[in-house]
């Protein structure tokens, strides 16, 4: 749920803020925030040493990170919304599949149809988006490659940073990887978006609300529960949740922004929160 509402947060930022600028400027606070607690963590007992190697690691990881933003961000500007809307629905399977090849875990038939049941309800939850998508379309194909990066990215850093779990903390490992990312954004930003920051005398209170929501929350509560299940489950089961996103973002829509919520989209949602007790209840692994 908190995901799905950086839908919002952004409409509340796109008038005010460049693309590259709303998916990097909210990681710096969202560090920020997170440092006491990567020095109180630092400080328990039994803390590994960080060696050269880890730090490596730690620089794959964010980069892993910036890769997804960045194929997310161009891809889209060089696409169409309704195409992005459709190939991120690869998540989950993309993720399963990294997950296999790169930690060995197990691709089960109730992992398998609770894949394809809640892609099913994913469809028809974005049944609109794919009437107007033009995947084949040769004009966008280089912003649909872009968005299959980003999406591949994304899941690289979510199978990556669970392997990392072993020798570090889920908190440690997602503030370093966030050091990484803030300081390569940064390099981006002043490259692709050198704006100074005047923008910031432009927001309104919506303007700074979006803001907060994506630091404070998208970046920083969010991905500390999200790390949370994953240290508790395999990599295949934690991204089937992620199916629930367009669930609360229709959900949080209707609500926030008016939009209408279709007889399709409430059909849809029941699909994926089948698949997702299908998951919960039958998956040994998932519990």
């Amino acid at each position: 749920m908190m995901f799905a509402g950086q839908g919002v947060a952004i409409k509340y930022l796109d008038r005010q803020l460049g693309p590259f600028q709303i998916t990097f400027l909210p990681f710096i606070p969202a560090t920020g925030l997170m440092l006491p607690l990567l020095v109180r963590a630092r400080r328990a007992p039994q803390q590994h040493d960080i060696t050269a190697m880890d730090w490596g690691r730690f620089i794959v990881a964010g980069l892993g990170n910036v890769v997804a933003q960045m194929g997310l961000v161009a891809g889209i500007t060089r696409s169409l919304a309704s195409n992005a809307a459709v190939i991120t629905l690869t998540l989950p399977v993309v993720s399963t599949l990294l997950a296999a090849v790169m930690l060995g875990e197990k691709i089960t038939r109730v992992r398998v149809s609770a894949l394809v049941i809640g892609l099913l309800g994913v469809l028809l939850l974005s049944a609109e988006s794919v009437r107007e998508s033009a995947l084949i379309d040769m004009r966008y194909l280089v912003g649909n490659m872009l968005i299959l990066v980003g999406i591949t990215g994304s899941a690289f850093y979510n199978v990556y940073c669970k392997g990392l779990f072993e020798r570090f903390s889920q908190l440690e490992v997602l503030i370093w990887s966030y050091v990484v990312t803030s300081i390569v954004g940064l390099i981006l930003l002043f490259w692709l978006e050198p704006t100074g920051l005047r923008f910031f005398a432009s927001f309104t209170w919506l303007s700074w609300l979006g803001f907060g929501y994506q630091a404070i929350i998208t970046y920083t509560v969010a991905m500390l529960l999200f790390f949370q299940a994953l240290k508790h489950l395999d990599v295949s089961t934690a991204s089937l949740s992620l199916y629930l996103l367009p669930v609360f973002g229709v959900i949080l829509a209707a609500i926030l922004l008016g939009e209408r919520l279709s007889a399709l989209a409430i059909i849809g949602s029941g699909v994926v929160l089948t698949s997702t007790l299908i998951i919960v209840k039958f998956d040994v692994g998932a519990v």
